[in-house]
């Protein structure tokens, strides 16, 4: 079994045109589009719990996903635990690990700003019910927390694939709860994994101790 822990992803952006006037020149806007190679990292906390899967078998021989909230970064892994890749996410709007009660009967325009949370912890994701006429892969659909590509839906002034871009997860949190991904991982590596039976995810805490969410870490020996 290979357990990898760091990868390099490339984000291929259009780099910006060669001409430009002096105007923009003194009043350069904010680049959010990478010229080269984006290190995206596993932190301490995201390898330890891929070592504890690994170890363990807690994914019962399906594909999963790691994501890590505070640094907004998804990593996936095979079924034998090999890390296949990273990417940057979108994550809910609130930083906590709870879901509402009763959050998932709510119409998206009814949550409160403290409402719109991913919540932390194990799920066992499986495709499902369309969105907006697409197949997503649920998360946990009590909560409806979706993983899928950005909406082509979402408004403008959101700048949800700015804000994936950009080079640190500052502004990664813009979301109601869900989590979104590059279109091309989505649709290249993601749902071809999850597709016949799903797989697991899971999701670090951004507020818990990361014991008190994945319990069974306190059996795993320290790392370093």
């Amino acid at each position: 079994m290979k357990l990898l822990f760091a990868s390099l992803i490339a984000l291929a952006i259009a780099s910006p045109a060669a001409a430009q006037t002096k105007k923009a020149r003194a009043n350069p806007r904010p680049k959010v589009e990478a010229s080269a190679a984006v290190p995206i990292l596993l932190s301490p906390e995201a390898a330890r719990v891929a070592a504890w899967v690994a170890a363990s078998k807690d994914n019962r021989a399906l594909p999963y996903a790691i994501i890590d909230k505070v640094n907004a970064a998804l990593f996936l892994f095979d079924a034998s635990g090999e890390q296949l890749d990273a990417v940057p996410v979108l994550i809910g709007i609130a930083s906590g690990d709870e879901a509402t009660p009763g959050v998932g009967s709510k119409k998206l325009s009814d949550l409160g700003p403290a409402e719109k949370t991913t919540p932390a912890g194990r799920y066992l994701a499986k495709f499902g019910l369309p969105v907006a006429g697409e197949r997503v892969l649920w998360v946990d659909y009590a909560t409806s927390v979706a993983l899928h590509p950005i909406p082509a839906d979402a408004s403008p002034k959101e700048k949800r694939r700015e804000r994936m871009l950009s080079p640190t997860p500052t502004d990664n949190r813009i979301t109601f709860g869900c989590i979104n991904v590059p279109r091309a991982f989505y649709s290249a590596k993601l749902r071809p994994g999850f597709r016949r039976k799903g797989g697991y995810v899971y999701i670090l805490p951004d507020t818990k101790p990361i014991d008190e969410v994945f319990p069974r870490l306190r059996t795993m020996p320290a790392m370093g």
